[in-house]
């Protein structure tokens, strides 16, 4: 599925026609699309819609996605392939690690690691909001988060890059060769290695905090703790990064709402709900398999058959929200499905919440006669099931 860079018409036309949609992504990769908002908020929270990839039919697991994939790259236990029981116990341990309290507690270097990148960009008149703004943010703060050496943060970016390039490559293209690549490899070997000194030595980031987690007697096992701190790791810098470009780009698309938000710092909340509503971090929320035989929009489904909620049509449904397609930064009663919803719940949209505020109060400060330069046809998006995110976002402004 590459519906390029605006799928929201496509969308339209298959919530009318038909909105359970029969798509193909991959070599051999297939499954059932849904569309309309209340039918994905209501699987979103459905019990009988398991995320665990085994229990998809044999030949999907062939093609070489879901925990089959992840189990090769050392990566295969986490909160987005894991069902209750297990799933409950892994979120539990997580969130007595990644607090409100300790997200809140880098609220003062999310806005100085953002002042320091403005200052080198607002000399020059011109820049990629991504690969010099939102990435390096981004990455940053997920490094402070972590308890990252600042003298390992330049080397951990790049291999971050690596493992960003090959997680938003199709079935056929990350199947190929080694499923570990060398910038992946050296990235879990940097992890084991920073888990196995703050065993040694305990500092005070969220690795130590997810090491000493527990539960009575439970705690994270070797396996478990790696592959959170991986998914923490892409879940948490893809979400701002792509919250940033595709917001700074909805604005810069609709002047009048960016004038409007110069003029009322105040509507900077809504704006960022709304920006995560009409081009929102991601496409669609990672595959869910039923338990039993479902019914959905007239739609029977068997047991196992791959299903992926389309949170960006959901987040477009004219049925639940007045006037859809038009970006308003002042929307209220903004109940998008964006980080999911229910248990599944994104674990990090409070600090993406706080980078994207921080950052775009940043932008709209500093960066006067804000700009796209290039044409809106010439972006490019990244080729992704699931993320929807720019490769790039070229910009000008006064210098």
């Amino acid at each position: 599925m590459d519906f390029g860079a605006d799928p929201y018409s496509e969308y339209a036309w298959m919530r009318a026609e038909e909105p359970v949609r029969k798509v193909v992504e991959g070599k051999g990769l297939y499954g059932l699309l849904v569309t309309r908002y209340e039918d994905v908020r209501k699987l979103l929270t459905d019990p009988r819609m398991s995320k665990d990839p085994r229990n998809a039919p044999p030949d999907w697991q062939e093609a070489g996605k879901g925990r089959p994939l992840e189990d090769r790259t050392g990566l295969g236990t986490h909160l987005l392939t894991t069902d209750p029981p297990e799933h409950t116990r892994l979120r539990r341990l997580v969130s007595t690690a990644f607090t409100a309290r300790r997200v809140e507690g880098l609220r003062d270097q999310v806005r100085d690691i953002t002042d320091g990148l403005l200052d080198t960009l607002v000399p020059r008149g011109r820049a990629d909001l991504i690969s010099e703004f939102a990435f390096p943010l981004a990455i940053t703060v997920i490094c402070e988060l972590l308890g990252v050496p600042k003298a390992d943060q330049d080397v951990f970016r790049q291999w971050t890059k690596d493992f960003r390039r090959w997680t938003n490559t199709d079935s056929a293209q990350a199947d190929r060769g080694d499923a570990r690549p060398i910038g992946l490899r050296d990235l879990l070997e940097y992890l084991t290695d920073l888990v196995a000194k703050r065993r040694r030595e305990p500092a005070d980031g969220l690795v130590d905090a997810l090491i000493a987690a527990r539960d009575d007697d439970d705690r994270l096992n070797e396996t478990e703790l790696l592959s959170m701190l991986s998914l923490l790791l892409v879940g948490g810098f893809e979400t701002t990064v792509n919250l940033i470009g595709n917001g700074t780009l909805a604005l810069l698309r609709h002047p009048d709402e960016l004038a409007l938000l110069r003029d009322r710092p105040e509507l900077l909340d809504s704006a960022l709900e709304e920006m995560l509503r009409y081009d929102g971090s991601f496409e669609t929320a990672t595959w869910r398999f039923p338990l039993e035989p479902i019914e959905i929009a007239g739609t029977h489904i068997e047991k196992g058959h791959p299903v992926l909620l389309s949170l960006a049509s959901a987040n477009r449904d004219g049925a639940r929200f007045p006037a859809p397609d038009d970006f308003d930064v002042a929307r209220g009663d903004n109940a998008h499905v964006a980080f999911g919803r229910g248990a599944h719940f994104c674990l990090g949209a409070p600090l993406a919440r706080l980078e994207g505020r921080i950052a775009f109060d940043g932008l709209l400060r500093r960066l006067p006669g804000l700009a796209l330069a290039v044409p809106p046809g010439q972006l490019r998006w990244q080729r992704s099931l699931t993320i929807r995110g720019l490769e790039a976002l070229p910009v000008t402004f006064d210098a």
